[in-house]
Order: structure tokens, then sequence, then C-alpha cells
């Protein structure tokens, strides 16, 4: 019986011959060749009659490089980025299989307008196209600065606000630190107490009522309790029952403040009268917008405040500044808010121009911003604006834009884009230095994140138009 395999040819001379150690550049392609075909197999028990062929020489023993860099001549294609870790620019190398490399032929490069992906940079946000353009890449820079604006005003929010103590409990004990009062404002006195929870200690304000002030408006008092945090706001604790420091100057209940004062507007104006501090121009401007700041956070809230008092406009130094800086301003007499009629928009406005008037009298030489605040305080009492246009106003007079920038079509887009800019500068410079950003950073912050060019629009219109 003859075997069902066809009959093999003998090799002829036109073989191909092995050499000692093959190398293959494929090894797909190379095991393809190795594999004898089915005439060539090796011979079974019921094919007796075929004749052996020569077995082909053994693999050589196949070693995985787990990684290998791509070489320069491919394409590149952004590694994914671990959880957690900030992405990083191209680094030309991924993780490749010994199968998936290939041999080293030279690879056509893929034209540009080939390329299998779309960014170049993920933190930038720029693509191949965008940096031929650069109103593209001018928009993303501009979109950085800015929300590199919004963290660093984040963080500095965070910083003054920080370290607030919790509403007092039935189980806090407190300690009395001076048994005279720290401050004395229009309508209250204030002494520094410690309120003891555990292990945790936090410094607060008594605030007693002076003999003889006038009765507190029950609305106002009220509004203040329900009020969240706010940076030029006084903020409470809760209410001490009487009997609870044996030891205190004072008799009944009182209430807590969260911030200590050290002194009032009408205490810093009788100092800055005998030091004649050069700067007092601008600590005039900054506590003016400070006010407006806490005006404006009532009126969103349909209050008014109906006398503006220096003597109850309390002073103290940001959290984690120095004492000699600007000082943070609170609005305390709360006492004297009233729910607003609302038609009395600009209620505010007379009063600010009022105070204005009586701080600028005490300004020694005529600048650009004691020009800039006289002209202020002569359109509030025109116009009566809101307490928010009030702010822009001062934040204008502050930071710009200047009186040159005034009318219709100027560009005040451009001027708020290199004024962000120049504040990251500001921000790296101080930083490289080892200076900690202060209560005037955060303010100039809190003004371009917000600052639109309808905004400056309207302020340089209330004060120049």
């Amino acid at each position: 019986m003859s075997s069902p395999d066809p009959p093999t040819e003998t090799p002829g001379f036109n073989a191909p011959t092995w050499p000692t150690q093959p190398m293959y550049s494929n090894l797909g392609e190379v095991r393809a060749h190795l594999l004898p075909s089915k005439a060539c197999r090796t011979p079974t028990s019921r094919s007796s009659s075929t004749v052996p062929q020569p077995l082909p020489p053994p693999l050589p023993k196949k070693t995985l490089a787990r990684a290998r860099s791509l070489p320069t001549h491919g394409v590149l294609s952004p590694s994914p980025t671990p959880a957690g870790q900030p992405p990083r620019p191209l680094t030309g190398s991924c993780s490749v299989d010994e199968s998936q490399a290939g041999g080293d032929e030279a690879r056509p490069a893929c034209p540009p307008a080939e390329l299998p992906f779309c960014s170049l940079d993920v933190e930038l946000g720029l693509s191949l196209h965008d940096l031929h353009c650069p109103e593209a890449v001018h928009a993303v820079l501009a979109a950085q600065q800015l929300e590199g604006l919004r963290t660093v005003h984040s963080r500095l929010r965070a910083r003054f606000l920080g370290g607030r103590p919790g509403p007092c409990r039935p189980h806090h004990s407190f300690r009395l630190l001076d048994s005279l009062p720290c401050v004395k404002s229009g309508d209250s006195l204030y002494y520094r107490i410690v309120q003891v929870d555990k292990e945790a200690w936090h410094v607060l304000a008594a605030k007693v009522p002076k003999p003889g002030a006038k009765e507190p408006h029950p609305w106002g008092l009220e509004l203040q309790a329900s009020l969240p945090p706010h940076f030029n706001l006084q903020g409470l604790c809760g209410q001490m029952p009487e009997g609870a420091l044996p030891e205190a100057p004072w008799i009944g209940p009182v209430v807590l403040a969260a911030e200590v004062p050290e002194r009032t507007v009408a205490q810093w104006l009788v100092e800055a009268d005998a030091q004649r501090p050069p700067d007092f121009a601008w600590a005039v401007a900054l506590m003016l917008l400070q006010l407006s700041r806490a005006l404006e956070h009532l009126e969103a809230r349909g209050a008014t405040l109906t006398e503006l008092r220096p003597e109850n406009l309390l002073l103290m130094a940001p959290r984690g500044c120095a004492a000699s800086g600007h000082q943070r301003l609170l609005l305390a007499d709360f006492g004297r808010v009233h729910s607003r009629p609302s038609e009395a928009l600009g209620a505010h406005a007379l009063q600010l121009g009022r105070l204005l008037r009586t701080l600028l009298d005490r300004v020694p030489l005529v600048t650009p911003l004691t020009a800039g605040l006289e002209r202020l305080a002569a359109q509030l009492a025109r116009v009566q604006p809101s307490a928010t246009l009030m702010r822009r106003a001062l934040q204008a007079l502050l930071w710009g834009p200047g009186y040159e920038l005034r009318g219709r079509g100027t560009p005040l887009g451009p001027w708020l884009q290199v004024r962000r800019a120049l504040l990251v500068l500001h921000f790296a410079q101080r930083a490289a230095a080892g200076e900690v950003p202060g209560l005037e950073d955060w303010l100039c912050c809190e003004y371009l994140v917000e600052a639109t060019e309808a905004s400056m629009g309207h302020a340089l219109e209330l004060l120049w138009g």
C-alpha cells in the first residue's frame, strides 16, 4: 500500500543554507519560512516508505525586552499619565513588545497633517495647528493666567478666613485674658477671652454693650447671626451665658465675636494725624474698598446701615500678616442695620461720600489717587450708585485702568490681559524672594479675577463720565 502523502523531492542545489546563528528581523515572518510544507513532514509509522528529510536548525532562544524606546523616526504618541501626577510633555518613548517593535528598517515619516493625535501638550491644551496661530496661543496663555490667579485668590482667602472657631457649645469653658477692654467702640466694649474645648482653644472677643448705648435693632442682630463668614463683616460664635465667667467685669449674657479687634477707624485716624504716614491716601482707599465690600453684602441681603460712624468700624491685622501692614476692616454695628426699601438702592452712597471727605481732609499732599478720591466723593453725592459700583470705582482708582482709558471703544480687554500677566509675574517674583502675599495682593487679585470689560467701563463712567 502506498503512502497517502505525495512523494517529496530532494532539496536541490539552490536550497537555502542556514548559518550557525540565524538572525531574524521579524519573528512572524521567519516562523512562516521555518514551518515545512505538508510534503516535508516527518514520516509516521504508516508512511515508512517515505525517505526522512533533514530537520531545520533549532530556533534561537527568544529574549523578550519588556520596554523599548521607539526609534526617533517613528511617530510619537503621549503615554498615559499616572493618576495623581501632573501631565508631562512628550517623552518620546513607550513600552512595546519585541514582536511589535519590528526591525530596524527606516519608516516613512508621517506628515503633520496625518498625525494620529491632536494635542501636543495636555497641560497647555495646544495642538500643532494652534502653534501657527498667535491668537490661539495668546488665548491659551490668557486662560492659564486667569486660572492661576483664581487659584491664588482662593488659597489666600482660605488663609485669611481660616482658623475661625466653631459655634459655642455647652461643654465649652471660658477664661478671661484681660480685665480691661482691648477696644472701646462707639456702642460696645470688647474683652479678650479664651474658649477651651478639650485640648483646642480659641481667642474670642466678648462684645459687651456700653452703658447708655442706643438699643440695637433686633432685625439687624438676627441678620448678623445668620450671615456666613465674610472677610469684612463681624462674625458671631454664639452667646456666653450669665455666670459662665465669674470674674467677668460685666453683668448678664454677652455675644462672642470670632474676630478680636485692635482699634477703631476713629482711633486709627488719630494715630495717622500724629505720624503722617506717606501712604495714607492708599490706606484710606483700601479701607473704603473693604467697607464697600461689606455694604455690598448688606445690599444683597436687602439691608442698609442707617448710620456709618468711624468709631463703630473695627480694624485688626489680617491672619498671617504683620500688624504694621494694611488693616482688615470689620463692619460690626449691626444694631443700626435695618431692612432696605426696594427703591433705596444707593442708600449707602451719601454716607460713604461724607466719610470719604472726612478722611481726605487729613491727606497732606495732592496725588493722582487723592484727586481720584475727590472726584469719587463728588460723584457719590450726585449719582448715588450702588455699593457694587462704588467698589469697582475704588478698585479702578487703586489698580487701573486710569483716566486715559475712559470713553467708548477703548481697549479695556487687552489692558486687563496685560494687567493679569503682570500680577502673575509679581507673585512669582515675591515667591522667589520668599515673601508672603498680603492683604493688598489678595484684594488686587480678587479685582482682576472678577473684572470684565463691562464692569471696568461702568467704573470709569462713574469716575470720569
